[in-house]
This record gives structure tokens, sequence and C-alpha cells, in this order.
């Protein structure tokens, strides 16, 4: 499909007109975000920090995120040992419209939300990223905390500027893998550390203006491979993808981009094993369910169903140069949400 366009001139992500000057995926942020060059109103530009901390046994995520006319920040603590668990968390803000300030770039600066009841906190440090959080009533009144540092050594993360088939509408994406955690979440006298050997962090940073009506599709994982770091991020459904895909592989800190890969979710339903195949045959799957984050918001004009499935896949990914990874059991996710929003 050639959707393989890389951008590499350092450049203002839009024009005058508010429209991407260069679509396509790069892998750092090449192309400089600046919210006062939008050309839709307030209410439409979405801006978001997700981080996901994804050990064997359990799992942290955490949003701050202003959507224009609504901000969601939520904190999700999952755990997969025994009879698999999850409970998410979320403060609704009416109209935050940028009051947020998240910052421009993912490169530095502080992402913040504090209220009475939630304090979070994601701070760029000197080849790191710092997590705090503490979350008063998380579950059954009882509070959720967190202190995680995630290391960030040079590499290469997945940038896309994606434009969708409507003027003055786009997405600016990165995706950083393999981030090595360490550090632990705390909820109702259980202390969850994290291990930096195996356990790994990845980042979800979005900047743009949406269209209203949208079904995407998003995996990734991260694993320690005899020492060495593997990750992969695949998905679909984000505008128009013609220049470039967002599927990717990542060794060693190294990117090997990827063209199109598939999701093929079962019929019989998302507990069901699902398969994952890819147009340049570089990326072959299976995936086995362990627990399906549901979540479902029907407010008439605001619209979410989601299903974020964490559980274990096994396959190949193939490198640039041609050399198989072969790995079973990783740890992942993969998710299937249609907004209206």
């Amino acid at each position: 499909m050639g959707r393989n366009h890389e951008v590499t001139k350092v450049q203002p992500l839009l024009d005058a007109r508010g429209e991407l000057r260069e679509p396509g995926w790069s892998r750092s942020l090449v192309q400089q975000y600046d919210r006062r060059s939008i050309k839709a109103p307030k209410w439409r530009i979405k801006e978001w920090d997700y981080y996901l901390v994804l050990g064997d046994k359990f799992a942290g995520a955490f949003t701050v995120s202003d959507d224009g006319y609504i901000g969601l920040q939520s904190v999700s603590l999952l755990c997969f040992d025994g009879k698999p668990w999850e409970h998410t968390e979320t403060v609704l803000n009416a109209f935050p419209l940028g009051k947020l300030k998240l910052p421009p770039s993912s490169a530095a600066g502080v992402t913040e939300y504090s209220d009475k009841r939630l304090q979070m906190k994601f701070a760029v440090e000197d080849g790191k990223r710092h997590i705090t959080c503490r979350f008063e009533r998380f579950f059954e009144k009882k509070p959720f905390e967190c202190d995680i540092v995630l290391a960030q050594p040079e590499m290469d993360s997945m940038v896309i500027a994606t434009p969708w088939d409507k003027k003055r509408a786009f997405y600016y994406n990165q995706k950083i893998n393999c981030m090595r955690a360490s550090g632990y979440m705390e909820f109702d006298g259980v202390r969850y550390e994290f291990d930096p050997k195996t356990d790994f962090g990845t980042l979800d940073w979005g900047r743009g203006v949406w269209t209203y009506d949208n079904t995407w599709f998003w995996g990734s994982g991260n694993a320690d491979l005899g020492g060495n770091t593997f990750g992969f991020n695949i998905g679909y459904g984000f505008g128009n993808t013609k220049a470039a895909s967002e599927n990717i592989i990542f060794y060693n800190g190294k990117a090997h981009k990827l063209d199109d890969v598939t999701f093929h979710i079962p019929e019989s339903g998302y507990m069901e094993p699902w398969r994952f195949s890819s147009s340049d045959g570089r990326f072959e799957t299976t995936f086995v369910p362990v627990l399906d984050r549901a979540a479902k918001l029907d407010f008439k004009v605001l619209v979410s169903d989601q299903h974020q499935v964490f559980g274990r896949m096994s396959g190949k990914a193939v490198l640039d140069d041609g050399t198989a990874i072969d790995f079973k059991d990783i740890m992942c996710f993969a998710e299937k949400v249609h907004n209206r929003y």
C-alpha cells in the first residue's frame, strides 16, 4: 500500500490554513504542534496524555485529557492473576477548552490535574518520565496511589500526522513504547511493584481536531526477549492513513515500519482468541484474551463504546533486515473503540 512516507524535516505541524503541512510518520516529534495555529473551534480540539504501565500480572493506566467540551481524567487498576478484575474511575470536567494547559510537546514539561479527590502528575525528567497519583475514594471508598518511573533512553517512537477528509481536522499522535518501568501502585493494602527487567510503560500522546464519529482499532505490547527490548504498535481507524500507517515494531530502541495490520476479532465475542495478519507478512500473531476492560457511556451527544482487551500474544514479527523475532505469551492489549464526541 506504500503507507510509509517518513517525515524528517523539522517544521510547524500546520500551515496558515490550519491544515497538515506534511502527512506521514516520523520517529520523533519533528513537526511542531502549536494549539494557536488550529483553525477550528476550541470545543473540537482534543488533547491527551495516556500512560499504560503493564506487568505480567497487573497494570495501571493513567489519563489526563482535555477534549474541548469535556475533560476525562481517569485511572485504571487491572489484575490478571486468579480471577482477573479491573476498576476504572473517571473524573469528568465540563468545558475545559484548553484550561488544563497540556504541554505542546511530549518531550518536556508537566501534565497535571488536581482537584479535591484526584491529584495526578506526569513529569518529563532527564531521560525518564515520572507518574504520581493519589485518587481518594477510588473504589469501595478506598484510595489509590502510585509513584512510577519510566526510563526513556535515546529511542525511536511512532509519530503520525493524519488528516481527515474534512477541512482543518487532523490527528497528531505519538506512541512511545519499551520504557522500562519501576515504582509501585498501592490499593486496599496491596502494593504492586514494577520490575524494570520485565515491566514496561507506553505513552499515547495525542493532539488534534477530530471528526465526530469514529471507530478505531489499537494494540500495543512490550517485552524483554533475552535482554533485548521488543515492542509493537498496531492500529487503524484514525482518519485518512494514505500517507502512513501507525503499524511499527521496536527492537532495541530502533523502529521498523510495517504496512497494514488487520485485527480479526471473533464474531463470537471479545474473549475468544483473536488473530492479527499483515499485508506485508511481517506481523502474524494470535492473541488469547484474559480481561476485557469494557466501558459504555451514552450521553446522547457523547457516546463511547470501548473494549480494551488484555491478553497474551504469540507469533512473529519481521524486522527491516528480514530477521524474524519469535515471541510467546507477551502480555499486551488490543482494543476496538467507537466514539461519537
